[in-house]
């Protein structure tokens, strides 16, 4: 088992497809959730390129940090691959976790309104973050942040919910 593997959060054994349930798409994080854990990375390499300039007596506290700031990079770049919001013919769901694995999922009839939040930073590099309102009152799936081209994923949830004949369905 490879880390590819281990990186993957397995979609596909989460679908239905003995009911015929397909994915219409998979949201990965927009590579702005990744800057952060880059920024780290970086900071790391920094400390580990000077490291051999300090008193050979303190030398060890810069690798230390260095090591810290990248492990926690690599985590961090890790929970935000592994973290997928998941829009199928039939419900919504999240995957996310690194070594324990949590799953949410919203059936489509259940979704009231969907807010799409686009902040300036947002709206000038092309991501935004998801709101959902649903009928229940405790929900897995409330807040689904840097999601990339999010009016339309706003648009395929919404011709989901439609083809499903869930509302706003034609009246004889």
């Amino acid at each position: 088992m490879g880390f590819a593997s281990w990186a993957d959060p397995g979609i596909g054994k989460h679908l239905l497809r003995d009911e015929g349930e397909v994915i219409v798409d998979e949201v990965r994080h927009h590579w702005v959730a990744f800057v952060r854990p880059v920024l780290e990375a970086l900071a790391g390499v920094l400390l580990l390129v000077v490291s051999p300039f300090a008193p050979i007596d303190l030398a060890w506290a810069p690798m230390l940090v260095a090591f810290a700031l990248v492990a926690h990079a690599g985590w961090l770049a890790l929970r935000e691959h592994r973290d997928r919001f998941v829009i199928t013919n039939m419900r919504v769901f999240r995957v996310h976790g690194v070594l324990s694995q949590s799953l949410a999922t919203m059936p489509l009839s259940r979704i009231l309104d969907i807010t799409v939040r686009r902040p300036l930073h947002g709206r000038l590099l092309g991501f935004g973050h998801f709101c959902f309102e649903s009928a229940a009152q405790e929900q897995g799936i409330r807040d689904i942040r840097y999601v990339a081209r999010p009016y339309a994923r706003d648009l395929a949830i919404q011709r989901v919910v439609q083809r499903a004949g869930l509302r706003g369905g034609r009246v004889n």
